[in-house]
């Protein structure tokens, strides 16, 4: 097979995140799909927001946010938050919240996983601000956690692709990490 050469402005598969903070002293909500783990210990985070925003205003101002990990079953309340801006239309009553010890940011009753984090750095970016922050509390329905696990194919998590703008399942395990490969070392 013959490789081509493509864009270099390409997009991978992206994990289904929903951003909460408080803006002007209410909840907000947007999806965010530009979002991944960089550090073990402590636990941190980045994601990249368009700094048009609404939602940043809060966590640039209160320096804490929250991830919350949407299942299948709020797939349209999800893209809905993701569509609408929070300097247009009220957000705070879509979903139900609940607060850890961070009182900024609001976390998802809905979502089977939430991380409430405090902004470490902001950095800004041409069109983004990169927003890397420290996970001080998670939250897991107690139905998907089993020996310290998030059960993410039970929580039926999703994933963004771009440019074409869809939404996948999260699908079946291939594998273990760490191991199947393995069966390729030559002894």
């Amino acid at each position: 097979m013959e490789k081509v050469k493509i864009s270099n402005n390409v997009y991978i598969p992206m994990p289904m995140t929903i951003l909460g903070a408080k803006v002007n002293g209410k909840d907000n909500f947007m999806a965010v799909g530009w979002i991944c783990r960089i550090n073990a210990n402590p636990p941190m985070l980045a994601m990249g927001i368009g700094t048009h925003h609404h939602t940043l205003k809060g966590v640039l101002e209160n320096k804490e946010f929250s991830v919350n990990f949407p299942g299948e079953n709020i797939l349209k309340q999800t893209d809905f938050v993701g569509v609408v801006s929070g300097d247009k239309t009220d957000k705070s009553n879509v979903f139900n919240t609940f607060y850890g010890t961070l009182n900024n940011a609001p976390l998802i009753k809905e979502c089977g996983l939430n991380l409430a984090c405090s902004v470490v750095e902001s950095i800004k970016l041409p069109s983004n601000t990169l927003i890397i922050g420290e996970i001080k509390e998670a939250f897991c329905k107690s139905e998907l956690v089993k020996s310290n696990t998030v059960l993410f194919d039970d929580m039926k998590a999703f994933f963004l692709t771009m440019p074409d703008n869809n939404y996948w399942s999260f699908g079946h395990k291939l594998g273990k990490a760490w191991s199947i490969g393995k069966e390729l070392q030559t002894k």
